[in-house]
Order: structure tokens, then C-alpha cells, then sequence
């Protein structure tokens, strides 16, 4: 029986860098070494980005205790803080240079003896026979292998042992030493007469099984740092330090990004970086967006206008105050929910975490088992003891080699790496990998109308006039009484006059009443602004018009008198249509639901062209509907505001539009940070193309160990194709993952 403790909700959550870690044995010891700890609900632990996320109870523990016990376990750990999380994802850049460096030295070592050893076979006509010069030449260039090439091995075994575990680099550390300490003893053996010469020596091939591991780590660390490269650029966005106006003088001085804070003037200069979420409150400029929401056209921001840390001040001087700092800001929301799904695993995932744990030592044990197995093979068929020990060596260490799970422990966490960046550099924020994995299954897709197709914004599509007067001057007119009222339909007028250039006439007398409509005084005319309500109000008895519609009339003998209507519609996105036509071309059924009335639907709908139109639906009935389409096959909705999170929450997908509502983005399971609706196929595009990718990396890694592992046990392996495989394995699985960057996110354009 399960309990659920009422305190866990006070849990905290701490992401923290963990070094050493190299394959899923690591990432085993690390998540029980942090469970160990009391109060610790939670362990994720990323091996591509070399990052754990713990979730404990503060009351119980804290980062340093975690932290202290995940370094005890032998992989050194330590808590990222607020405003300092490291720029260089992982560490990754550091790591492949000093892999490099280890690879460098090995090649040097390995690959002009082996060369010119087969050069000597080749031209002697000896076979493999090992020449006196050629052995002293090996054991010298093994020997400094295995104590420069190979010592960063032997410390991570070293380490393993001393905490009672063992890790990839046991399996490496074992495999070399096999190799060179037969060889060793086999050389000097010979050397003082104790035996014959045995048919072969592997000095080269412990130098060279290091040379070419550490090339491999080294491509590998290359690729993890590439595929975090989209996390590392959106670290990287806010500037280290801005400049702040003081309110003195108002001069600028130059402060560290960490000491701003809410309220704060900052001053931004063309071609400078918006150092925080903010609002404009002085100035005009083209600001590059594209970063963040993925919107390639710079929009102009000025006086009132919000503007997102990170993003790029294209031209003209700006004064932004400071909104959120910190960890509240826009890019640190999309860096954590990136990162969060990152970590996240699915239980195929699990499943080769679990297997990979254990991994290691049947590993060891089968090792004992082939060399046991050579040895009996080979004295119950008279082998000479040379080539029985030389054998039985070759054997063990292609095995103990060839089976570093390595590429189990990268399948999931490489591609789910590029992927989610990728989403993040399009302005598609992947909550989580459930999310993602339903996102490449859902069938169709439900749309709401308001914010979502449309603009979400009212505007005048028809002014009709009942009088002489012309359009201009009855909006001027229409505008100029409006322009106090806070009304969409009011802010709809005077925007039309304001797009029309139109000069307003001053208002001598303003009053309003609630719920009805505006009274003002315009040049001596007395105007009625506002619903039809508000002229019955006042003794008008006239036809009811119907529709959307402003009414604008005169008052100015008691009764008034129609002046004109002003209709209204909110108008289409521009990229809906095409948004639409991406989602039929990749085979899904589109459906709008909306409480709107019937018309105003069936209009949108026509318009963008979906299937099928559900009108006049309120947002519990909404959830009723998707249950229904939910019996025929996975369904994804699309929304932005509050009405729409219990249907965002009962959708097996829930996609966001960022421009949205908090509540509506805290029920997506995908977040679109921009208002544009291509987010939406481009978003199960990158869901199909990563999952295909998870599973074909999985795939390949099991396949990998389950057959390279009886190859080497047979003898079918030499020790320096076994390192080069192992190697070429990882490498292929994150370069695989890479691959996923040339997925096309954007739909076709219409010709």
C-alpha cells in the first residue's frame, strides 16, 4: 500500500553537474547514491549533459548533503546555482580536449609501429611472427600507453573498486591490462629461458585499444557538446552585464546581469542584447525575435511594449524596466523546460538503464567464463601453452572491450538532446518526453478559434453609413469618443482611425455607461457611441441590425438619430491556412471548437479550411467533445486561453500557444512561445522525426552488445577491432541523433 505524504509537496528541486560519468553504470550508481540520502523523493540523471535533477525535502536535507553524496560515490558533483549554471553545457568542451590530447599521444604510440610492424610481415614473408626489435619497440610504446593513455581508465576504475562498483571504465582498464600483462609476462618469460616464444604479442594492441577508445570518447564529447550547442546558445543570449541608469543624472553604469533588479531602468543600444524581460518605457526599435519565438521578422518595439530577455535591439535606443530577473525570466523558463525534458525517460529508456546497470559485471563474469572456456578448449586439444594463453588473452579482451554498454547509456539522452534543442531554437518548448511521444502518435488535432486561428483581436472590417458624411470623418468621429474607453470594441475604433492617419476632433464632455456604451460632447454634437442598448436607452426605436456592431448616432434633439454601424470580425492569422494545409499533408484530422455562434465558425473554418466545425461550445463541453474523438484515435489540442486548459488537460496532447494565457501554457504539454500557428505541425514533425530516432539508436545499441559479445567470446575479434567497434558504436548512435538537425520544421510555402 502505497502512502502519500502531504509534505512532499514542499518539495525543492536541484539540478547538479556530476563529472566522471561515462556510461549507465555511472548513471546507476549515481541515482542510488543520491536516493540513499533521507529526504530525496527524485533522481534524474542526464548522461549526455552530465547533469542530475533531485527533488528532496528541505526539511529533511539540502544541495550540499546530495551533492556530498554523489561526490562520495565517486563521481564529483556539485549543485548549480541560481544565475551561475555553467554556459559550457557539461563540460563537454573540456573534456574532449583533454581526450584528445590522450588520443594524440596514443596514435603516436600505436600507429607508426603498427604500421611499419605489418610493413615488415608483409615484405619478410614471416606471418605473423613478432621481430626482437619490433617487441622491444612495442613493449616500450605499450608501457607509456598504459601509463599516460591509460591512466584517466585506471583512475575511474580505481574509483569504482574503491566504492565496491564497477564501471566502463573497469571493462577498458581490465581489457588493457589483459592484453599488456600477458604480453609482459609472456616477453620476459622468454627472455630468461623459462619458455618458448608464444605466436603472438599484444603490446600494440593495448596501446592501440587505448588510442582508439580515447579518439572515440573523443568524438563523443565533440557530440555531446554539439548536440547541447542549443541549450549552450540559449545560455548564452543574456548578456553578462548591462547597463543601468541611475536616477541621478541618468548616466549609465555598467552592472553584472546577477545584481538587477525589478524596477530597474536599463539602458539598450543598438546592436545590444535586452539584458531581462521588461517594458519598453523609452525609445523605438527593430527587435530580432528569432531567437526566442523562432519568428524571423523583427517586430517594433516602442513606449509600453514588452520586450523578452536575450533578444537582439536591431536599432534605435531603448529604456526597458526590468520585469522578471533571474530565474522568472522568459529564456530561464525555456532553458529549465528544455532541460527537464532532457532528463526525462521513458520506461524502454528504463528498461536499458536497468539492464546497462548490471551490465558490467556479467560482463565479468563472462569474460571468466571465455577464458576458462579457451583454456580447457585448448589443452584437450594440444596446444602448445603459448598459443592457449595467447588465445585465451585475444579472447577476454575483445570481450571485456567489445561490451562497454556505452551506446545503451547515449540512445536516448543524444537524440532527445537535439531534439528538444532544436524545438527550443524554433520556439516549440517540450515540457516533457511523454509529451513528445504522444505528440509523434496523435491523429488529429482540435483547435480553438479565438487567439489560436484568429488574432484574438476585434477589428473593423465595415463602417455603414446612414447619413451624408464620409467613412473618415464619421471614424474620426466615432474614435475621438471611444478613445477614453478601455472596450475591445472601443480600442477596435480607434485603431482603424489611428491605421487611416486620421486627426481626432477634441471631446468637450465624456461619460460612460457600464456595459452600454460611451456619451460625448464633439464640436457642439452630442454622440451616442456603443451597443444598440445604449440608443434605446435614450428613446431610439430603429431596426435591430444584427451581428457584431458598434452604433454610432446623434443625440442632439432628444432622440437619436443613426449615424452609421460599424461591424466588426477577428481576422485570420496569416499562417493559419498554410498551418492547416501542413496538418492535412501529414495525414491529420483537424477539427475547430469554439463557443463562438455558428456563422463566425463556419467563416473561420472556410477560411483555413479545417474539417470539421463545432460551434457554441462552452469549455466543460469542449472536454466532452474530445473524449468522444479520443475513441477513434489520439487527439492533440490547440489553445491559448483560460477556457481552453480543461480541454488542453483532457487532451491526450496539449499544445499551447505562448502568447496565451499562464494557465493555458501551465496545461500544454507543448508550449509554442510564438503567437504562430506553424509551431503546431512543425512541433509533430520534430516529435515524429525524434522518437524515430530514439527507437532506431535503441535498437542498434542492443543489437550491438547482443551480437558483438559472442563474436568476441569465439575469438572472432581482435582486441583492436573490438576498441575501434566500441568506439564507432557511440560515435554512430550520437551522430544518428545529430542527424535529426536536418529535419525540416517549417511547412512547404504555397507557390
Amino acid at each position: 500500500m502505497q502512502v502519500h505524504d502531504h509534505s512532499l509537496s514542499t518539495e525543492t528541486t536541484t539540478d547538479f553537474i556530476v563529472e566522471g560519468m561515462n556510461c549507465a553504470s555511472c548513471v546507476n550508481h549515481v541515482q542510488k547514491a543520491a536516493k540513499r540520502v533521507a529526504g530525496v523523493a527524485m533522481v534524474n540523471v542526464n548522461l549526455a549533459l552530465g547533469r542530475a535533477s533531485v527533488a528532496f525535502d528541505p526539511g529533511k536535507t539540502n544541495p550540499v548533503e546530495v551533492a556530498a553524496a554523489i561526490t562520495g560515490s565517486g563521481y564529483p558533483a556539485t549543485p548549480i546555482v541560481e544565475q551561475t549554471a555553467p554556459r559550457n553545457i557539461g563540460g563537454h568542451h573540456d573534456r574532449a580536449n583533454a581526450w584528445l590530447r590522450r588520443a594524440v599521444v596514443g596514435v603516436i604510440l600505436w600507429l607508426p609501429l603498427e604500421l611499419t610492424h605489418w610493413l615488415m610481415v608483409v615484405f619478410s614473408n614471416h606471418g605473423r611472427m613478432e621481430m626482437p626489435a619490433m617487441v622491444w619497440a612495442s613493449f616500450v610504446a605499450g608501457t607509456l600507453s598504459i601509463i599516460y593513455v591509460g591512466a584517466g581508465f585506471y583512475r575511474g576504475a580505481w574509483a569504482a573498486l574503491k566504492h565496491f562498483t564497477s564501471n566502463m571504465d573497469t571493462l577498458i582498464a581490465l581489457g588493457a591490462s589483459v592484453a599488456y600483462g600477458y604480453s609482459l609476462i609472456a616477453f620476459f618469460g622468454h627472455l630468461a629461458g623459462m619458455w618458448p616464444a608464444p605466436p603472438a604479442y599484444y603490446f600494440m594492441e593495448s596501446s592501440g585499444l587505448l588510442a582508439l577508445i580515447s579518439l572515440g570518447h573523443w568524438l563523443e564529447a565533440r557530440a555531446h557538446h554539439s548536440a547541447g550547442s542549443a541549450i549552450a546558445q540559449l545560455l548564452n543570449l543574456a548578456p553578462e552585464r548591462t547597463l543601468k541608469l541611475t536616477g541621478n543624472d541618468d548616466l549609465p553604469v555598467e552592472i553584472p546581469l546577477s545584481t538587477v533588479q525589478v524596477g530597474d531602468r536599463l539602458l539598450v543600444r543598438p546592436g545590444d542584447r535586452i539584458p531581462t524581460d521588461g517594458v519598453v518605457v523609452d525609445g523605438r526599435g527593430a527587435v530580432d525575435e528569432s531567437m526566442i519565438t523562432g519568428e524571423p521578422i523583427p517586430p517594433t518595439r516602442t513606449i509600453g511594449d514588452s520586450v523578452i530577455g536575450g533578444t537582439l535591439n536591431l536599432d534605435g535606443r531603448l529604456v526597458v524596466r526590468a520585469a522578471n530577473v533571474g530565474a522568472q525570466t522568459a529564456l530561464a523558463q525555456m532553458v529549465k523546460l528544455v532541460e527537464n525534458a532532457q532528463s526525462a525517460k521513458p520506461p524502454v529508456q528504463k528498461l536499458a538503464d536497468n539492464i546497462a546497470a548490471v551490465f558490467v559485471p556479467v560482463v565479468l563474469m563472462i569474460a571468466v567464463i571465455t577464458g576458462a572456456a579457451w583454456f580447457i578448449y585448448g589443452n584437450s586439444h594440444g596446444w602448445t601453452p603459448g598459443r592457449t594463453w595467447a588465445d585465451l588473452a585475444n579472447a577476454v579482451c575483445s570481450v571485456l572491450i567489445i561490451a562497454c554498454p556505452c551506446a545503451l547509456g547515449l540512445a536516448l539522452p543524444a537524440a532527445l538532446m537535439v531534439g528538444t534543442g532544436l524545438g527550443a531554437s524554433r520556439g516549440i518548448l517540450i515540457r516533457d518526453l511523454e509529451s513528445l511521444q504522444r505528440a509523434a502518435t496523435v491523429g488529429a488535432v482540435v483547435l480553438d478559434k479565438t487567439g489560436t486561428l484568429t488574432e484574438g483581436k476585434p477589428a473593423v472590417t465595415k463602417i455603414e453609413l446612414m447619413d451624408h458624411t464620409t467613412e473618415n470623418d464619421l471614424l474620426a468621429l466615432a474614435a475621438a469618443a471611444e478613445q477614453s474607453s478601455a472596450h475591445p470594441l472601443a480600442k477596435a475604433v480607434v485603431a482603424a482611425a489611428q491605421l487611416r492617419n486620421l486627426k481626432l476632433p477634441a471631446v468637450e464632455n465624456f461619460s460612460s455607461e457600464a456595459g452600454y456604451g460611451v456619451l460625448a460632447t464633439i464640436g457642439g454634437r452630442n454622440v451616442l457611441v456603443g451597443s444598440q442598448a445604449l440608443l434605446r436607452r435614450h428613446g431610439w426605436a430603429g431596426a435591430d441590425a444584427g451581428g457584431a456592431a458598434v452604433y454610432v448616432a446623434s443625440n442632439d434633439n432628444g432622440t437619436p438619430v443613426l449615424l452609421a454601424t460599424i461591424g466588426f470580425t477577428d481576422t485570420v492569422k496569416p499562417d493559419s491556412a498554410a498551418a492547416i494545409a501542413a496538418l492535412h499533408e501529414m495525414g491529420l484530422k483537424t477539427i475547430l471548437l469554439t463557443g463562438d455562434s455558428e456563422v463566425a465558425a463556419q467563416a473561420v473554418g472556410r477560411a483555413v479550411g479545417i474539417d470539421e466545425v463545432y460551434a457554441r461550445v462552452t469549455p466543460d463541453q469542449k472536454a466532452a467533445v474530445i473524449r468522444k474523438l479520443q475513441e477513434k484515435c489520439p487527439v492533440a489540442m490547440v489553445g491559448d486561453g483560460i477556457n481552453d486548459a480543461p480541454a488542453l488537460a483532457v487532451a491526450d496532447l496539449g499544445i499551447a500557444i505562448g502568447s496565451g494565457s499562464d494557465i493555458a501554457k501551465e496545461a500544454g504539454g507543448i508550449v509554442l512561445v510564438s503567437g504562430s500557428l506553424g509551431g503546431v505541425p512543425a512541433a509533430i514533425k520534430l516529435a515524429r522525426a525524434t522518437m524515430k530516432t530514439i527507437r532506431r539508436n535503441l535498437v542498434f545499441a542492443f543489437l550491438y552488445n547482443v551480437l558483438a559479445i559472442p563474436l568476441a567470446a569465439f575469438g572472432l575479434l581482435n582486441p583492436l577491432i573490438a576498441a575501434g567497434a566500441m568506439a564507432l558504436s557511440d560515435v554512430t548512435v550520437i551522430g544518428s541523433a545529430l542527424m535529426l538537425r536536418r529535419c525540416r520544421l517549417e511547412e512547404r510555402k504555397s507557390k
